[in-house]
């Protein structure tokens, strides 16, 4: 299967902190980064089985596959205690991306034909990979909107455990729209590539 994908899933440690002052609030720090895997191969068959042989292994399946894109969450929370409440005085989101793509050795040796089926085939991955990190990125700001929209409690303590509970809901939901994006991804690659592929080839003939 070529589209499933692993997802890394931390949120850092919950710094309890009270101060009798809120502290400023933050939008998410999000970073991107990427990485590149060699195939070689003069065939189709060869691509095929480079990246079966070299694409990144995921911990979710047990597989390799054309492309990953790893994704951690992050972040602290400040609480604030004042007249016998308890609220959320900031937060700091975090989410690290790195898309690791698939990068063609022997294109100058192969033929013309080879290279647009690859150009069609590597950029689709790259759109894929990239559709992950823009999904992670949502649920990362979602998870912040909703940690500071908490309702203020009685004690820390118990605020914390809300944190806890908006976290994991969030980060579960996160998970279930990575994994129903693969699944539409999949059904439908042989139809897409196909697409893909007429797209180019008209284009390139005008």
């Amino acid at each position: 299967m070529f589209f499933s994908r692993k997802v890394c899933r931390v949120f850092g440690t919950v710094l309890f902190s009270c101060f009798v002052s809120s502290t400023a609030l933050a939008a998410p720090v999000i970073t991107k980064t990427y990485s590149y895997f060699n195939v070689g191969g003069l065939t189709a068959d060869d691509l095929d089985k480079e990246l079966e042989k070299r694409g990144p292994l995921t911990r979710s399946t047990g597989h390799r596959h054309p492309g990953a894109t790893e994704i951690k969450f992050g972040g602290d929370v400040t609480y604030v205690e004042k007249n016998g409440r308890c609220t959320v005085g900031g937060t700091r989101v975090t989410l690290r991306t790195h898309i690791i793509l698939p990068r063609w050795t022997n294109r100058k040796k192969s033929p013309a034909d080879l290279g647009f089926i690859w150009d069609t085939l590597s950029s689709d991955i790259k759109r894929h990979e990239e559709r992950h990190a823009e999904i992670a990125r949502t649920y990362a700001r979602r998870l912040e909107r909703e940690l500071l929209g908490l309702k203020p409690t009685r004690t820390c303590n118990a605020l914390e455990t809300d944190v806890a509970d908006v976290t994991r809901r969030v980060l579960a939901n996160h998970d279930r729209d990575q994994q129903r994006f693969d699944q539409v991804e999949s059904a439908n690659f042989d139809e897409r590539m196909m697409r893909l592929l007429q797209y180019r080839l008209k284009s390139k003939r005008r």
